[in-house]
């Protein structure tokens, strides 16, 4: 049965990237626009990945994180910060909030599909 990746992303363009990179190499890929509708939608189905911006309108990656590692299904839930950020603050704030990993946009496509890869073990 093939994993099942969330990507979260305000941006059309880059859920539909992140998207058909994911499927490509097998996934089973749902999207959502921004956070709150991520966890609505995780809490109604939960996946094996997370894959989320930081900013985003609504919801912001960071409470997304916040939110669904106080919940039991998402404790140990790998959760990716895919974002143009870079900056050691913003980094440090997403592994406080439970991040697993953090990549920054423009991605490539191989090391996307490898760090998915590696958290899933």
């Amino acid at each position: 049965m093939a994993k099942r990746v969330m990507t979260v992303d305000d941006s059309k363009t880059m859920r539909d990237l992140v998207a058909f990179t994911l499927r490509e190499a097998g996934f089973e890929v749902s999207e959502a626009e921004d956070g709150r509708k991520a966890l609505a939608a995780l809490q109604a189905a939960p996946v094996d990945v997370v894959i989320t911006d930081l900013n985003m309108p609504n919801m912001d990656g960071v409470t997304l994180i916040r939110s669904l590692r106080t919940l039991p299904a998402f404790r140990s839930t790998p959760i990716l910060m895919l974002t143009t950020e870079f900056d050691a603050a913003k980094k440090a704030e997403g592994k406080s909030a439970g991040a697993t990993g953090w990549l920054v946009k423009p991605f490539d496509p191989k090391k996307l599909v490898d760090v998915v890869n590696r958290v899933l073990g």
